[in-house]
């Protein structure tokens, strides 16, 4: 029989275009990655689209070229937006009718433009199937609908058709005729397997009506779209679908006893098979190749409809005939006739259902920019991946807390060591426990204590003893300075120690306070010590002969003699004698034996060891499936279905983990059973008199053991603490020891600082007062000269007069700077003592250690501008050593610059000094003159003594002038109530040498 020809949509047609370019230089711009990376994945995705230009019409692999694409354009869709403000390509397509070329940027545009040639293929696909076989009409059936879903998809996402065949009339136009088509190829295949007459006419409707539909969207939308071809065969094959369907009804109506309405439908059938005789007649002998039709399809056409409208004809004569002879019934007018009702056998297929069954991966191909991921489905796959994730914690919780509730129960039970006992393995208990053995190794081989211990003392002696020196040198420095300040009163300027040593003091006492604090800590460490110091020492030797089994079994026994008899009566295992196997004991007939029952109790724990094994590895494989489940292309795929429907999707993903969790629960329930089986069975034989003298042993055992591992846990952990402690413990002075020198230097900076301070201000005090000193004796000496020229009788004459101190003396030379006025000072006083050391402090105690801020008096400094003797560029500047005050307090041990002084020799700054011009005693009141005789001449001074040596002191006081060997009681303040004014120049020129000599002599 000749085919009835079928409607293809002509496909689309575009120009060729560049995507490497756009795509590198976006990647650049916008993932700010080497574009170069990506040459061969934008090359790949170029060649697609060249490839699917070439696509054929009619199949299969045209078809996956063009969805291949399509499925790769939609993934790049994730990761570039394809437009005219990012990445600008123009993509032309000519119309599939008119042929016009239409231009645009949007990536949307050219995905419509894949899936109209996709709906094409699929039609053309179809429409060349031989139908007379099985295998075509099915294919021809299924490409029809999944042709009509593809125009369904593109009407449903594509808005804004730029172009003629994209436009929502046009597409549901191609929908109908595909879908009419399809209806019609169904009916084709029930007629041909002989289907009932009711069934083929219910199918038939729904085909004249698709084709009615279409003919009317031809008329009104689409005129001068489609080919007139076209609407000519739609028009003719809704005529003769119509027919069709009028016909095989009836036949049905024949069947069932209505011949007169058999006839009338009959009579529409024959006029509606004229009418599609009328329309294919007027089909062309030629056709334009746009229309996928051939020249013969018109003489194909109109062969069905004669054919079929002599069935009609010939089937008119018959029931005529019959109903005129037989059943006489009327004719009812075509108004009359009911409708024929329709049955829809042809549906769109959706795109998401096309390739169901295939593997849509192998089709589409692996992600061309898999390396690229896009930002919102990476965060979608983590929002899965914690779903994973909870799933995983869910299951590994039941999981542990069955093993748990396990272990528990065993433990309970006692199981399987209890066993042990009742099978006459109690001696396995004497065994060392493997854990005992590893601490007496660790314990074999290590030092004693008591030696680092012994360190940790000598390091804090030395420390403390550091702090007592710094204590030692600080009071010494303030001792000395408040002295001074005792001496020279408001003279003595410098700020007081206390004021600046606080913080030296206040570290001192800190780290006296720290030092004292770790005492107790040592204490402790040392109490430990001597408490675990023979525990230690057995369990170093048993580690050291791996002998740690004999210390354990002789532990043992001593435990058990300590616990003597048990509660119920027994005594220990090790003292008892032994007793008979338990597993030879003859029991009563009809009841189970002991080993009868301990064998169940055994099966049953064997079975509870494969439950667990079998739920670790249930759980094991769950977490590697879990691992490596990757639903990232399920999420790209469907990225804007899924849009709000996150959690639908994830439910549907984590079902494919549900019979791992079924395992596992059963495995949870089969635990339980076995348990309650187990308590039962073993509750059984633990009720057995001969079973529970055993068991009174093995719990006096494990009472035992649990007492010598708690015993030596403790020795053990107290070896760990020492070890520990002791460690911190000489971290601890070690750091104590830095700080404590640092603080040590802090110390003797300060009380440096101090003495330097101080011997500047002792220089400038000397100075100035030995300043003083002199003007007042050169005042004396002059109102002494006058008043002898006064009283003199003799007349005035040019012969020299004898040498005096107050004719030789030169005037002084001028001073940068005028002397204050002299101080008056108390004339001596034999009864006043010199002041007294402090008893804190006697003269010949030794301090080693100086302190840290304050400047120290130490050597001879003159400060710019102050007052004392002039400079004289001929005398140079000589610095003297005075004894010092003690031996670890030595003023004069730093170099300092030297003060300008005479040398010793020499007592005034003048070119040619007289020779006792240093002689500055007090002048007695000279009497009036009345009572000197006539001439009188003042005697000359005493001659001037010589320079003497001192030897040097044996004793705790250094010697020379002003030394504390020399016990002289007067102060500074008193140098001419001297007994001998030698013996005060020649103090005089000690202390320009020595500016510490007046502090000496106070002391």
């Amino acid at each position: 029989m000749v085919q009835s020809p079928m409607i293809s949509c002509p496909l689309k047609q575009t120009n060729e275009i560049d995507w490497i370019r756009p795509l590198k230089d976006y990647i650049r711009q916008s993932y700010g990655e080497d574009p170069d990376r990506y040459s061969q994945e934008c090359a790949t995705l170029n060649r697609l689209r060249q490839d699917m230009r070439g696509a054929g019409k009619d199949s299969a692999t045209g078809r996956d070229l063009l969805y291949r694409y399509y499925g790769q354009l939609e993934l790049l869709d994730l990761r570039f937006p394809v437009d005219e403000n990012h990445i600008k390509i123009s993509f032309t397509w000519y119309d599939a009718f008119t042929h016009k070329p239409t231009s645009q940027y949007s990536l949307a545009y050219e995905k419509a433009s894949i899936i109209f040639n996709i709906s094409a293929v699929l039609s053309c696909h179809a429409a060349n199937q031989n139908r007379a076989e099985d295998a075509g009409l099915k294919t021809a059936y299924h490409s029809f609908q999944a042709s009509a879903g593809m125009f369904t998809y593109i009407n449903e996402n594509f808005l804004h058709a730029p172009s003629t065949d994209l436009n929502r009339e046009t597409v549901k136009a191609l929908i109908h005729i595909t879908l009419a088509q399809s209806q019609e190829v169904f009916l084709e295949k029930q007629i041909a397997d002989n289907k009932k007459a009711g069934l083929l006419a219910k199918l038939a409707s729904q085909s004249a009506y698709l084709y009615s539909q279409a003919a009317e969207a031809i008329q009104e939308f689409c005129k001068g779209i489609f080919d007139k071809v076209w609407s000519i065969v739609v028009q003719t094959k809704a005529a003769h679908m119509a027919s069709v369907a009028s016909y095989y009804q009836a036949l049905a109506d024949s069947e069932s006893g209505s011949h007169g309405v058999a006839i009338a439908r009959l009579q529409f059938a024959e006029k509606n098979s004229a009418a599609a005789m009328g329309w294919a007649k007027s089909f062309p002998s030629s056709v334009s190749p746009n229309t996928n039709l051939s020249s013969e399809s018109g003489t194909n056409l109109l062969d069905v409809v004669k054919f079929h409208l002599a069935n009609v004809q010939a089937k008119l004569a018959v029931f005529k005939k019959d109903n005129d002879f037989i059943y006489h019934q009327p004719v009812p007018s075509e108004a009359g006739l009911s409708a024929v009702a329709k049955l829809p056998a042809a549906k769109a297929i959706p795109v998401s259902e096309l390739y169901q069954g295939q593997d849509i991966q192998r089709i589409i191909g692996p992600d061309i920019f898999q390396k690229l991921v896009p930002m919102s489905v990476t965060e979608t796959a983590s929002l899965y991946d914690e779903e994973k994730a909870k799933l995983i914690r869910a299951e590994t919780e039941k999981v542990e807390m069955a093993n748990g509730e396990m272990a528990a129960s065993l433990d309970y039970l006692k199981l399987p060591g209890s066993l042990n006992i009742l099978k006459g393995g109690m001696d396995q208990e004497m065994e060392v426990d493997e854990e005992f053995r590893r601490w007496c190794q660790e314990l074999a081989g290590h030092q004693p204590f008591i030696k680092a211990l012994d360190d940790l003392q000598d390091r804090k002696s030395e420390i403390l003893g550091q702090l007592d020196q710094c204590s030692k040198k600080l009071d010494l420095e303030e001792s000395v300075c408040e002295k001074m300040r005792s001496k020279y009163g408001a003279d003595w300027s410098q700020q007081p120690s206390a004021r600046l040593n606080t913080t030296l003091r206040g570290d001192i006492r800190t780290y006296r306070d720290t030092i004292n604090e770790a005492s107790a800590s040592d204490a402790q460490l040392l109490s430990t010590l001597r408490q675990y110091e023979a525990d230690f020492d057995e369990m170093r030797s048993a580690g050291e002969t791996d002998e740690a089994d004999v210390l354990f079994q002789r532990a043992m026994i001593k435990a058990g003699s300590k616990h003597g008899k048990g509660k119920n009566g027994l005594g220990s295992p090790y003292a008892s004698t032994p007793e008979g196997n338990l597993l030879d004991d003859v029991y009563d007939e009809g009841s189970p034996s002991v080993s009868e029952q301990i064998a169940r109790v055994e099966a049953i724990l064997k079975k509870l060891n494969l439950v667990k094994r079998e739920r670790s590895q249930v759980l094991k494989d769950l977490k590697e499936k879990v691992h490596n489940d990757d639903i990232s292309n399920v999420l790209i795929l469907n990225k804007k279905s899924i849009t709000g429907q996150e959690s639908q999707l994830f439910e549907a993903e984590l079902e494919k983990f549900r019979p791992h969790q079924n395992r596992l629960l059963q495995a949870n329930h089969k635990q339980a059973s076995l348990m309650k089986e187990l308590t039962k069975i073993y509750g059984d034989l633990l009720q057995d008199k001969r079973v529970r003298s055993e068991q009174s042993k093995y719990e006096a055992i494990t009472r035992q053991r649990n007492t010598v591992m708690t015993r030596y846990k403790k020795v053990y952990d107290a070896f760990n603490g020492l070890l520990s402690g002791t460690v911190q413990a000489q971290t601890f002075y070690t750091e104590m020891a830095e700080t404590v020198e640092n603080l040590k230097k802090n110390v003797e900076a300060f009380i440096n600082n101090r003495r330097s301070e101080g011997a500047q201000l002792l220089g400038q005090i000397e100075r100035e007062r030995s300043n003083s000193a002199t003007e007042q004796e050169d005042r004396e000496r002059e109102k002494l000269r006058q008043l002898m020229e006064r009283l003199s009788t003799e007349p005035k004459t040019t012969t020299p007069a004898p040498p005096s101190a107050g004719a030789m003396a030169p005037p002084l030379p001028s001073k940068a700077k005028s002397p204050p006025p002299a101080v008056q000072t108390p004339a001596y006083n034999p009864s006043l003592a010199s002041p007294k050391n402090s008893p804190a402090f006697p003269p010949g105690q030794q301090h080693g250690v100086p302190l840290s801020h304050s400047p120290a008096p130490y050597g001879q400094y003159m400060p710019h501008g102050a007052t004392g003797m002039p400079y004289h560029p001929g005398q140079p500047y000589q610095q003297g050593a005075a004894a010092p005050l003690s031996e670890g307090y030595n003023p004069m041990a730093y170099p300092v610059p030297p003060a300008a002084s005479p040398p010793p020799a020499q007592q005034f700054y003048s070119s040619t000094p007289t020779p006792f011009s240093s002689y500055s005693g007090p002048t007695p009141p000279a009497a009036p003159s009345a009572f000197l005789p006539q001439g009188y001449v003042p005697p000359p001074p005493p001659p001037r003594p010589q320079q003497t040596n001192y030897p040097s002191s044996s004793g705790p006081f250094p010697s020379g002038p002003g030394g504390y060997a020399q016990s002289r009681p007067y102060g500074a303040s008193q140098h001419h109530k001297a007994q001998s004014q030698s013996s005060q120049s020649q103090g005089q020129s000690g202390s320009s040498t020595d500016p510490w000599a007046g502090l000496n002599a106070w002391k």
